[in-house]
This record gives structure tokens, sequence and C-alpha cells, in this order.
């Protein structure tokens, strides 16, 4: 007797996660009458992170269907802007998106980052306790099942990778207000408040500081707050008010 089958049919939006034989129009696969939709899917490569809805026959089904034979499904990506319920949204990135992470800090995002490996477990732990989404290009991480919410970074280019979660979740933009370095909350300075942290010149030169208030370290418009004020001005105007 030949094995039931399902018809799948995964959205362009997620092609990239599927082997190129089964992209495009729907393909055939092999169900067991035991495992859930859910794990068929994810057995395709695509993390449940970035499913938005599975239609099956035409109406929407949980993650926990059992597929039976015969039955044509279609796998839909995540509806932008994104609704992460319970909880303030912050995020999570792993020790490769260190220039993503400062760059949301810069916006006013809480963004947690881990600076070295510390492993998925540690980090899907993390992402519960603090309900945290967790934003990495690892697809095994984003498939551990105690992660509070997560999602896949798409791109290795960090403007395209900040202009994605900008656009996917849509949080509150509240440049200049966190620390790029810890995350921490500013707060204004006197410049004898952060004398300890200035050079001769930019002593003599700036008059306006803020202070993390987690760390300490002190900020002031030096060199490189033009290459700043450009990332922060475009986010605004592409995304302020997107919620």
């Amino acid at each position: 007797m030949n094995a039931p089958e399902i018809r799948v049919e995964v959205a362009p939006e997620l092609a990239l996660f599927v082997p190129h034989a089964r992209r495009g129009a729907a393909t055939a696969l092999a169900v067991d009458g035991v495992s859930t939709l859910g794990h068929v899917v994810e057995s395709l490569g695509v993390p449940l992170t970035e499913v938005g809805a599975l239609v099956v026959d035409g109406r929407e089904v949980p993650v926990s269907h059992i597929p039976a034979n015969g039955e044509s499904v279609t796998v839909r990506p995540v509806a932008r802007p994104q609704q992460v319920p319970g909880a303030p949204l912050r995020f999570l990135l792993d020790v490769h998106l260190g220039t993503l992470a400062r760059r949301l800090r810069l916006l006013g995002v809480d963004t947690a980052y881990e600076s070295t490996d510390i492993g998925d477990p540690a980090l899907a732990a993390r992402s519960a306790a603090e309900q945290r989404v967790m934003l990495s290009r690892d697809r095994g991480l984003l498939r551990r099942r105690e992660l509070w919410a997560g999602g896949f970074v798409y791109s290795t280019d960090p403007d395209d990778q900040l202009r994605d979660v900008l656009h996917r979740f849509a949080p509150e933009l509240r440049p200049w207000t966190r620390c790029t370095a810890c995350n921490g909350v500013l707060k204004e300075a006197t410049k004898d408040e952060v004398a300890d942290q200035l050079k001769h010149g930019t002593h003599r030169s700036y008059d306006v500081f803020a202070q993390c208030r987690a760390c300490g370290r002190a900020y002031w418009k030096g060199a490189h707050h033009e290459q700043l004020e450009a990332i922060v001005e475009r986010a605004l105007a592409e995304f302020a008010g997107d919620r």
C-alpha cells in the first residue's frame, strides 16, 4: 500500500528555506498519520517562527493539525507588521548580529545581545525568561520550543537587516535613549560627571553629554555622529508611526 501523501505549497517568501525541488508549485510529501503539520513543515526546513498561517483545503488550521491523505497545504509567511502578544516588544540577538544590535539600540529599541556564543539552549532560555523576540540566522535555534518568540534575519547586510526587522515588527522608535554598548537607558549628564572619560580635545570642544545609567559610558556628538544621524533619520522617515 502506498504511503499517504499531501501536497504542500510554500509561499515564495519562504522559498529559501526549502530544497530547490520543492520551490514554486505544490509538491507531494509523504506523511505518517502521526506527525503534526508543524513538524512536517519544519522537516521541509521552514522554521515555524516564519509561518503566518497553515491553510489546509481552504481552511486555516493550527500547527497541531495531523495531515491526512490527499490534503492540500499552503504555508504562508508571517503577516507584517507582526504582533507579538503578552509583553513590551523587545529583542535578543545572537553573537553574529552585533551591528544590528547596536543600530536597534541607537533607535531606542530594547535589545539584548550576547557577544559570546553561549549556546542555543541558553539563548532560548533567556528569550523565554525575559520574554524577548529571538533574532537569529540560525534555523536550529529558531526551532527550539522554549523560545518566547523568534524571527529569522534574512540578510547579511546590516542596512537590510535593520530595515527588515523594523518592517516586520514595527517597534516604537526612541532614538538616542539607549546605550549602544549595553542597552542601558541614557540620562543627561554634565561635563563634570563624565570628565574622567574625556580626552582634552573632547573636553574643550563639547558641552552636551549623556551617560548610561547602567554602565556609566558617556556619549556626545563626536566624529561619527553624522553617520549615526543618517541611520536614525532614515529609520524615522521610513518607519516612524508604522505601529
